[in-house]
């Protein structure tokens, strides 16, 4: 099997790599200018709003007009947006608007934010180095909200007089609990359990290696499309955000659908996986699912969907046996997936060579001790401050200055049920996919031994994005239809990168957009500008396509598995159940 390359020649120390990523970073901050007129202008209009804001403190004490009704007052009377700013929600309780000193700390809090952003905005210097400067600012902004200290905090103390001090006691079991089990917790997560009330949809694992189990669903249909359906759901996250819940379960809508369908559930790697490849986990995971459902149902072809890095991982496999000769895919389906990276939104401040680099010299195939693991807390933690008011902050004041327990998400416990990644693996995906953008470029890379091209792929295609993705922008979705040969279509959902996709027909919620992909648009602005916008879920779009391209109505299989196949255990199967 091709192993990857190390880009680097030598190995070097972890510190030297640090201290060199060190540099890179400061060489790329010293180039930035803060002009003197700009900053002039922000400091006028700064002390212009502090003073407006002193002076409305001050004439709202001697009025007594401290009250909720005054803090909802026209932001036109307010030019210095004092009373207004409440609306923001970290500060919409009433104790905030009826204490002049809180109502105070929080409007020269948001001042300073505005502030602290409008500098920041008028920065000169590269863009790449200006958006970091911004992501860094908004992060130092939003964990300095006085909502996040007890003490400034009038809504967290009031609640802390009325219970006697028992919501402060509350609040520290619960932020010990926290740090023992190394996350701030988002849910209740004592109130789930894999496969007794969340990944529940019946059926039994068929194959297994040690990269992944291939799990069978049970027909809920008396008849079946001929050919079958496989789920390649991201490596990086457990399958069941596929299969939360009987009623949101795409896996289930898919069995319900009539057709077969089989769904890879990965291994969460443990020591024994830390120095698996790419390569290992094209070869060894979604080729040799390819080859099992093939196997067990004797279709040379049937339909595949991936997810976000699920999609990333079949389409290279594809692409893999293309150059072999061979089109195993009827359809495929991509969801919230990358296939061009030149735009990766938010998480493309994260990389660049020096980030990779160091990346690879601690985790990778060229770390000094060896390769090493990614721990899956790591990645958690980094996306949960993606949006730290929504994942992180507003836990904090929740779980720890209030005392509150979290209400039972099915959702965020799966969120919160972290995986692992083997390092070589990670460093090859970061550094050809996200900083160097050479999957989608015909013949650039070799995997499992092969030249790759993703346009030699034929099937149709049904690509998804998601309208507010943070993770993977929508345009960037749409950015695959360029790049795959097949007939396409593409589907625009209404909400973020997990929401817009685990969105069922029956809760008739949001919306989605479909428009003319033939031929592709040359922007996705301009297909956005022509697509008919449809209320409600976009899965019974996909279920349409999607019998196009399944075959005729056969009857339903009696067992699980082949002769060749026998069921190992019931699903969802034992690798779900690791723990990172």
């Amino acid at each position: 099997m091709a192993k990857p390359t190390p880009t680097l020649p030598q190995p070097v120390e972890g510190a030297q790599a640090f201290g060199h990523a060190l540099g890179e970073i400061w060489k790329s901050m010293s180039g930035l200018k803060l002009p003197a007129d700009r900053i002039n202008q922000v400091q006028s209009d700064y002390l212009k709003q502090a003073t407006e804001l002193w002076n409305d403190t001050l004439t709202r004490m001697n009025s007594g007009l401290a009250t909720a009704a005054a803090a909802a007052g026209d932001a036109a009377a307010n030019p210095a947006g004092t009373l207004a700013a409440l609306r923001d929600r970290r500060f919409a309780a009433t104790e905030w608007a009826k204490s002049p000193a809180a109502a105070y700390i929080a409007q020269t809090y948001l001042l300073n934010a505005r502030t602290l952003m409008q500098m920041a905005e008028a920065v000169e210097g590269d863009a790449k180095t200006k958006a970091r400067l911004r992501f860094a600012v908004q992060q130092w902004i939003d964990a300095a909200a006085p909502s996040n200290c007890l003490p400034l905090n009038p809504e967290a103390l009031r609640k802390a007089i009325d219970s006697q001090g028992e919501s402060i006691a509350t609040g520290l079991r619960q932020l010990w609990n926290d740090v023992r089990q190394g996350h701030v917790s988002q849910t209740d997560e004592s109130a789930f359990e894999v496969g007794r009330n969340v990944a529940t949809s019946e059926g039994a694992v068929v194959y297994e290696n040690e990269f992944f189990q291939l799990l069978e669903y049970k027909p809920l249909t008396a008849k079946v499309y001929e050919r079958p359906m496989l789920f390649v759901p991201p490596c990086i996250n457990k399958f069941y955000i596929l299969d939360l819940q009987p009623e949101n379960s795409l896996i289930r809508y898919s069995v319900e659908q009539g057709h077969r369908t089989f769904v890879m559930s990965w291994r969460n790697p443990d020591a024994s996986l830390a120095a698996k490849t790419w390569d290992d986990y094209i070869e060894h995971g979604a080729l040799a699912a390819i080859a099992a459902v093939q196997d067990i149902t004797g279709a040379d072809t049937f339909d595949m969907l991936g997810f976000c890095v699920g999609g990333t991982i079949l389409s290279t496999a594809l692409a893999v046996l293309a150059a072999r000769g061979e089109q195993p895919a009827a359809s495929l389906t991509l969801l919230t997936t990358l296939l061009d990276f030149s735009d990766t939104g938010v998480l493309d401040l994260f990389v660049d060579e020096a980030a990779v680099q160091l990346r690879e010299l601690t985790l990778g195939e060229a770390a000094p001790a060896g390769p090493k693991l990614l721990k899956g807390q790591e990645l958690a933690t980094t996306f949960s401050f993606l949006r730290p008011n929504d994942l992180v902050w507003n836990y904090v004041v929740g779980n720890y200055l209030k005392g509150e327990a979290p209400p039972p998400f099915d959702l965020l416990y799966w969120n919160s049920d972290s995986t692992n990644l083997p390092g070589p693996m990670y460093c090859w995906y970061l550094r050809h996919t996200y900083l160097q953008d050479e999957l989608k470029v015909p013949g650039k890379l070799t995997v499992c031994g092969e030249q790759i091209d993703l346009g030699r792929i034929e099937a149709p295609v049904y690509v998804y994005g998601s309208r507010e993705d943070h993770i993977v922008p929508w345009t960037s979705a749409f950015q695959s239809l360029k790049i795959l040969s097949g007939p396409k279509r593409f589907v625009l959902g209404a909400s973020g990168h997990i929401a817009g996709v685990i969105n069922p027909p029956a809760k008739k919620k949001r919306s989605h957009w479909i428009g003319s992909t033939d031929p592709v648009p040359a922007s996705a602005d301009d297909w956005f500008a022509d697509a008919q916008e449809h209320p409600g879920s976009w899965w019974t779009d996909w279920s349409a396509w999607l019998a196009q391209h399944a075959g005729k109505q056969v009857a339903a299989p009696k067992s699980y598995g082949s002769r060749t196949h026998k069921v190992i255990e019931p699903a969802p199967g034992r690798y779900v159940k690791q723990k990172a």
